[in-house]
């Protein structure tokens, strides 16, 4: 039990390969397109009773089950309310080589992204969008924080991740592989105005910078092009995963109006 509550620290999680994956539809997902990667799930007794589809798909991947009582998922979990059902898998091993190599017209990049919640929206956002791949750089949050984890509900299993590389070395690779860069600041060209135009259609890659100060201008300067979300109302400024949402939006309806 120990060993697992300590997967809610980087460093311990980094030691074993090992992280939390929190809640019924989250083990569901992880079980459906990611089983390999389990190592073993708790569940108390009445959440075997309330989720026997997912006893069963554990069950026919030949994962371990184990039952425990309430006090000790809550003691295991890093969320107060784990609803009964916790599970530990294996790091999610992903290259941006190989990710490339595969072909990719659609990439979010996330460079010094603090927030955990932010994270883990950002990749269900991408996913739901039909995004090839996220791409989260070494200077930002651990992506298998337990609340990154939480916030994706299930999508970082679907969607290609690549994370702990650098900026530079990430935006040649897919400037190569022949994706316009597109960063998005407050003083960029109207976004709505370069899907008009058909900037959108090619192949492409979002660079999203940090929640507070955004991209440092050495970091924006890797950018082609510069677009900003257009502003209707009073608000002060966009939310990332709000301004994320709309950019990448954006470009999924452009690719599938053009397909």
């Amino acid at each position: 039990m120990r060993a697992v509550a300590q997967l809610s620290k980087k460093q311990r999680r980094i030691e074993a390969r090992l992280f939390l994956v929190e809640g019924p539809q989250a083990t569901r997902e992880a079980l459906v397109f990611r089983p390999e990667l389990i190592e073993d799930i708790f569940l108390t007794t009445s959440a075997v009773e309330r989720n026997a589809d997912l006893v069963a798909l554990a069950e026919a991947a030949g994962c371990s089950l184990t039952l425990a009582t309430d006090a000790v998922i809550e003691a295991m979990a890093d969320t107060v309310t784990p609803q009964g059902v916790l599970a530990v898998a294996r790091y999610l091993e992903v290259d941006l080589e190989s990710v490339v190599a595969q072909g990719v017209s659609h990439v979010v990049v996330l460079h010094q992204v603090k927030d955990p919640g932010n994270v883990g929206n950002i990749i269900r956002t991408a996913d739901a969008a039909g995004v090839d791949a996220v791409v989260v750089t070494a200077e930002s949050v651990d992506i298998f924080n337990p609340k990154v984890v939480r916030a994706s509900t299930g999508s970082i299993f679907h969607i290609p991740v690549v994370t702990g590389v650098e900026l530079r070395p990430t935006i040649s690779a897919l400037t190569e592989a022949g994706l316009t860069i597109f960063a998005a600041d407050a003083g960029g060209k109207n976004l709505g105005d370069v899907r008009a135009e058909g900037g959108l259609h090619g192949p492409l890659a979002w660079l999203l910078g940090n929640e507070a100060h955004g991209l440092a201008p050495e970091d924006e300067a890797l950018a082609d092009t510069i677009v900003s979300v257009p502003m209707f109302g009073d608000a002060e400024s966009l939310s990332l995963q709000t301004a994320a949402a709309v950019c990448i939006y954006e470009a999924a309806f452009a690719k599938n109006s053009s397909a």
